[in-house]
């Protein structure tokens, strides 16, 4: 069996944020895409609810998106979108049947 895992991240915003948090998005996301252990990295944005961005990821293992998240990159995002979540971050590690 494979180690790979996908994961989906729903992160909402408080209102008026969206735009600084998309910018935060676009740089993590960027940086994540550079990853040797990362297969898939692409955050969305919900067209019903602007404040709403969903992540849609690929990583080779468990342990490797263990270790993206202690990469300087994703340390920047948590710290600059974290105060403007408007509900708790939810967030789902799969793995493919």
């Amino acid at each position: 069996m494979s180690e790979e895992i996908s994961l989906v991240a729903i992160v909402v915003v408080k209102p008026g944020s969206e735009a600084e948090v998309e910018a935060a998005i676009r740089k993590v996301a960027e940086a994540s895409r550079a990853e040797a252990v990362n297969l898939s990295y692409v955050p969305h944005r919900d067209l019903d609810n602007p404040a709403r961005f969903v992540f849609v990821e690929r990583w080779a293992s468990r342990a490797g998106l263990e270790e993206h998240e202690k990469t300087e990159h994703f340390q920047a995002f948590v710290k600059t979108a974290g105060p403007l979540l408007a509900e708790p971050l939810q967030i789902f590690v799969l793995q493919p049947l």
